[in-house]
């Protein structure tokens, strides 16, 4: 899924503004400007959009992390080098930190976007890649969380 589309979609479901989205991503360590965040924001057609790149996406993310659960003390692994490529389930893995989420929330927020799946294929999408019952988290189930994490944030009828 297009990181764009993924910032978009939980400015929404938190109702977050550029200025506030911009503070989280400072929260990670990273220094941008509300501008910035505003083009991330913008339709691929519009005048100045400027496409969300996984070291943003990754920044945002933790900062996310950090802005609901607070920062941590330093661990060993912390340091490590995020994966080159931003993907899927990466963000899966780190939406539920930032959330809280266990596996029953996660669940229930996948039932609110309509979608039902079983224990162990949601538990599949947060092995690591290369264990034999790792799964790759598709588009359509991003968008489906998404869906569902903005329905329980905003309510049901927002969308």
């Amino acid at each position: 899924m297009i990181n764009n589309d993924v910032l978009r979609s939980i400015r929404y479901a938190l109702d977050l503004g550029d200025a506030k989205v911009a503070a989280i991503i400072k929260l990670a360590g990273r220094d941008i400007e509300q501008s910035d965040v505003t083009n991330f924001l913008k339709k691929e057609e519009e005048e100045g959009f400027a496409e969300c790149g996984d070291e943003v996406m990754v920044s945002f993310l933790d900062g996310l992390i950090i802005h609901n659960r607070g920062r941590m003390e330093s661990r060993p692994d912390q340091n490590k080098k995020p994966e080159s490529r931003l993907s899927n389930n990466a963000i899966l893995k780190k939406l539920r930190v930032a959330f809280e989420l266990k596996e029953a929330d996660m669940h229930k927020v996948l039932e609110l976007a309509g979608m039902s799946v079983s224990k162990p294929e949601l538990s599949a999408l947060f092995r690591t890649k290369g264990h034999k019952n790792y799964r790759e988290c598709g588009d359509q189930f991003l968008r489906n969380f998404l869906k569902g994490l903005a329905l329980r944030h905003r309510g049901r009828q927002q969308r």
